[in-house]
């Protein structure tokens, strides 16, 4: 079944109105693969909106659209009010810098220490701090993940959750307005799993970020979920709260429920 309309569900969020992504008529197709087709979506200032899809679907390739590391076929992508596809190298950059991004692996640098890795990405940008300010957001960020006492350790002596939790404090250290997940709970355990999830959240609300997530974790999607996004044919098929789409009669929405 493929339709070309959204099958709307109930938004738990409604009020919300200044969009700091918008995305129209986007078309992305490798060779006769056409992964995404006519993809329409908004992102509101302050939510988080979980992206659901099967593997192959587009999900990936959509987040690499918005920060401008795919070009697509067609279609805009306004990123705080900016079209990524018309954009500079030096205008992406400096979209790119209040884009953060917590990848599936986490890609720390094994061979820096967790300071050096959170350092990484000031460094890279040139921002012009002394090295009081630079120690002082370090260790704010990792006051924010509950590991301050990881600073001088290497990847290697951490756990697969206190990894993620270093990722997402390397994420944040640049305090970006939008964040994007690329399944942060896969690989760790149910407990740690929803830690991640419930730090993701603290963080969301201090920061007042706004989040995309990837995820096939239906807890964690329960839990952080403003609004859901279902990725189905290339298009945005179905959107609504967990509960509305849950309970959804189309069977191709409530497969990824089941």
């Amino acid at each position: 079944m493929e339709t070309e309309n959204t099958i709307q569900g109930t938004i738990r969020n409604p009020k919300r109105t200044e969009n700091v992504i918008e995305i129209r008529g986007l078309h992305m197709s490798f060779g006769s693969n056409r992964v995404l087709k006519d993809f329409n979506f908004v992102l509101h200032k302050g939510e988080n909106v979980v992206v659901l899809g099967k593997s192959g679907s587009g999900k990936s390739v959509l987040i690499k659209c918005i920060i401008g590391l795919l070009s697509p076929d067609s279609g805009s992508i306004y990123v705080f009010g900016r079209n990524i596809p018309e954009l500079s190298q030096a205008e992406l950059d400096s979209i790119r810098i209040r884009v953060g991004f917590l990848f599936q692996s986490n890609a720390l640098y094994d061979s820096m220490t967790v300071r050096e890795n959170l350092e990484f990405p000031l460094r890279r940008h040139r921002l012009n701090l002394n090295k009081e300010q630079v120690n002082e957001l370090v260790m704010e960020m990792l006051e924010n993940v509950g590991l301050p006492y990881t600073v001088n350790m290497m990847p290697s002596e951490l756990s697969g959750g206190m990894k993620k939790r270093i990722a997402l404090a390397r994420t944040l250290i640049l305090k970006p307005d939008i964040i994007l997940y690329d399944e942060p709970t896969t690989g760790l355990d149910p407990i740690t799993g929803r830690e991640i999830s419930e730090l993701m959240l603290q963080l969301q609300k201090k920061y007042n970020t706004s989040s995309i997530i990837i995820s096939h974790d239906m807890k964690c999607v329960e839990f952080i979920a403003d609004r859901i996004v279902v990725l189905i044919n290339g298009t945005a098929y179905a959107e609504g709260d967990f509960e509305n789409l849950r309970l959804h009669k189309d069977p191709l929405v409530h497969s990824f429920f089941d």
